[in-house]
C-alpha cells in the first residue's frame, strides 16, 4: 500500500532529559519532516532507581506536553508519543500519564528498554545506512543507555542499562566542584555494569559502532573543535576516534565546576552539568567491546517511532530494499525540480558513461554514487529561480536533510551540480577551493561526465536511449543510440558544446556522435 498523501504523523518521545518532537508527512518507504521541536524538561532524575516523579518535574513534563500536542495540531498530525526510563521506573507514573491524558490531551506509550533499543535501531539504521554490515548502536539518554548488535533487519542482541547521564550525574557529580575519585568511580561503576554482555557481543561481534542521542551529538562537537575541523553542516555519519573521545572527557574532567564547564566549551547548562558522565558512559563502551571510533546517528528513537508507526498503518514499503540515501535524494528532487523526470534520465545517462570511464579517469567506485545524485539534483535550483539556477542548487542540496550521507558526501554532491552548466571549476569559486586537491580532481571529473550527460537529454524526452564509450585514433568516441528513428541533432550538439572539460582532463579529444 502507498503513502497516504494527506496523513501527517507526529512521534513524541518523552524521555529522562528531554521531550523530542518530529512531525512528518509519509512518502513512499519513508517520512518526510515538516518540523521538529525540543524541550529540556528533566522529567526524571535520582542517584538510583528514578523511584519518583517530583511534583515540579510533573508540571514542566505536563506544560511541555501541551505545547508539542498543540503544534502536532497545527499541523493536523496524529500524535503518538512514547515514555522511557524516567516514566516506566517511577511508581506513580499512573498520576503522570493521567494527567498528560486529562489535561494536554495526550495518551503516553511507556515502552520498555528492549522495545527503546528496537526503536532507536529501527532509526539510526536509516540514519547510517550500512546496509547489512553488523552495527553495534549506543544511545545513552538521560535515565538508561541502549545496546544493539545487529545486522539489516535481524537484532542479535538487545539490552537496556540503567547508566543515563542525569542518573549518573545525579549519582557521582552532584557536588558543585568534582570530587577527586568521582571520574574514576563512575568509570568503574559504567565499565562493570557493561560486563555483563561483553562475551556476547564478543561472540556476536560487528563491524561498524554508531552512537546517537543528544549526548553523542555534543560529543561529537566537541571533538570536531578539538581537532579544529570545519563546521558540517550536518553531524549525521561524522566519524570520531575513541581516543579523541577520551582526550574530549579528560579535559571536561579538568575543568572542576558545570559554570566553568559551560564556558569553556561553550555549552548549554543543561548540558554541560551532564556531559561528563555521558562521555564516560561512551568511553566505557569503547573501552568494553573494543570500539576504535564511533559513526554518529542524527536519527533515534523519535525517527524509530515514525517508521515503526507507518509499518503499523501498512503506509510503509519494504524499507530493507530502499538505499535511504538515494529515497532522500529522489524525495528532494520531487519538491524542487520542475522536470524530475529529465533529471533521472541524465542520471542513468551519467552513471553509463562513469562506468565507461571509470578506469581511465581513475576514479573510485563509490563516486558513482555521487555522480547519480548530483544528475538528479542538479535542477533543484529552479525552486529559487531558472536564472543561474546550478549556484541554487548549491544552496538548496548543502542546506537539506538528506540521510545515509555524512557532511563531506553532501558537499561533493552540492559541488558537483554546481559545475552541471555553465563556469567550469575554478580555485576562485570557494565552494571548490575548499575542497582538498583530491576532492577536487574528483568534483572535476565527475561534472565533466555530467555535463554530456545533460546535454545528451537535451530535448529532454529520453530520446537517448544508451550510450558507450571507444577510445580510436588518440580520441574518445562517445556513442549515443536513440530510440526508433528519432532526431539527436539538438541532443548531439548540445553535448560536444559541453565536451571541453572532459577533454581537458582526458588529454585528448572528445566527439559525441549518433551510433549508426
Amino acid at each position: 500500500m502507498g503513502a497516504d498523501p494527506n496523513k501527517i504523523i507526529a512521534a513524541l518521545d518523552i524521555g529522562t532529559n528531554s521531550f523530542h518532537l518530529v512531525v512528518a508527512k509519509p512518502v513512499e518507504t519513508g517520512f518526510e519532516v515538516i518540523t521538529t521541536e525540543k524541550d529540556v524538561v528533566r522529567l526524571g532524575h535520582g542517584a538510583g532507581d528514578m523511584k519518583q516523579l517530583e511534583p515540579d518535574a510533573i508540571e514542566r513534563g505536563l506544560s511541555s506536553l501541551k505545547r508539542m500536542r498543540e503544534i502536532a495540531a497545527t499541523n493536523n498530525a496524529d500524535l503518538r508519543a512514547v515514555a522511557t526510563s524516567a516514566v516506566r521506573e517511577a511508581k506513580n507514573r499512573g498520576e503522570f500519564i493521567k494527567r498528560a491524558r486529562k489535561e494536554a490531551g495526550v495518551e503516553i506509550e511507556v515502552i520498555s528498554g528492549i522495545e527503546e533499543a528496537r526503536l532507536i535501531y529501527m532509526g539510526a539504521k536509516f540514519a547510517v545506512a550500512v546496509g547489512d554490515q553488523p552495527m553495534l548502536l549506543v544511545d545513552i539518554g538521560g535515565g538508561s543507555t541502549e545496546i544493539v548488535v545487529a545486522s539489516g533487519d535481524e537484532i542479535h542482541l538487545s539490552r537496556s542499562f540503567k547508566l543515563g547521564a542525569v542518573r549518573l550525574t545525579d549519582r557521582f557529580f552532584t557536588t558543585d566542584a568534582l570530587h577527586p575519585s568521582a571520574v574514576s568511580s563512575c568509570r568503574k561503576f559504567v565499565r562493570s555494569m557493561l560486563a555483563t554482555i561483553k562475551p556476547e557481543v564478543n561472540e556476536l561481534g560487528f563491524e561498524v559502532a554508531v552512537g546517537s542521542s543528544g549526548t553523542v551529538e555534543a560529543l561529537a562537537k566537541l571533538i570536531r573543535r578539538l581537532n579544529n575541523e570545519p563546521e558540517p553542516k550536518t553531524f549525521n555519519r561524522y566519524e570520531f576516534a575513541v581516543g579523541d573521545l577520551t582526550k574530549t572527557l579528560e579535559s571536561l574532567a579538568d575543568t572542576p565546576t558545570v559554570k566553568d564547564r559551560a564556558k569553556r566549551f561553550g555549552l548549554e547548562a543543561s548540558r554541560a552539568d551532564i556531559i561528563l558522565a555521558g562521555a564516560i558512559i561512551l568511553e566505557g563502551v569503547a573501552l568494553s567491546f573494543d570500539i576504535k571510533k564511533f559513526v554518529y546517528s542524527d536519527y533515534a528513537l523519535r525517527e524509530g517511532v515514525l517508521f515503526d508507526t507507518l509499518a503499523r498503518e501498512n503506509l510503509l514499503t519494504h524499507p530493507e530494499d530502499v538505499d535511504p540515501a538515494m529515497l532522500s535524494i529522489k524525495q528532494l528532487a520531487d519538491r524542487c525540480d520542475d522536470r524530475p523526470e529529465h533529471s533521472m534520465h541524465t542520471a542513468k545517462i551519467a552513471v553509463s558513461l562513469f562506468d565507461s570511464l571509470q578506469k581511465r579517469l581513475k576514479l573510485p567506485p563509490n563516486s558513482r554514487r555521487y555522480l547519480e545524485a548530483a544528475a538528479i539534483l542538479a535542477n533543484v535550483g529552479v525552486v529559487i529561480s531558472h536564472s543561474k539556477h546550478h549556484m541554487h542548487s548549491y544552496y538548496v542540496i548543502r542546506n537539506s536533510e538528506l540521510v545515509g550521507l555524512t557532511d563531506r558526501e553532501i558537499e561533493l554532491i552540492a559541488v558537483i551540480a554546481r559545475y552541471h552548466r555553465k563556469s567550469a571549476p575554478k580555485q576562485t569559486h570557494p565552494e571548490f577551493a575548499n575542497l582538498s586537491d583530491s576532492d577536487q580532481q574528483l568534483v572535476r571529473s565527475l561534472a565533466a561526465i555530467l555535463r554530456i550527460a545533460i546535454g545528451l537529454d537535451r530535448t529532454q524526452d529520453g530520446r537517448v536511449k544508451s550510450v558507450s564509450v571507444r577510445a580510436e585514433d588518440k580520441q574518445f568516441l562517445i556513442f549515443a543510440k536513440a530510440s526508433a528513428k528519432a532526431d539527436l541533432e539538438l541532443n548531439l550538439y548540445a553535448a560536444n558544446e559541453r565536451r571541453g572539460l572532459l577533454s581537458e582532463i582526458l588529454g585528448t579529444k572528445v566527439k559525441v556522435l549518433a551510433l549508426k
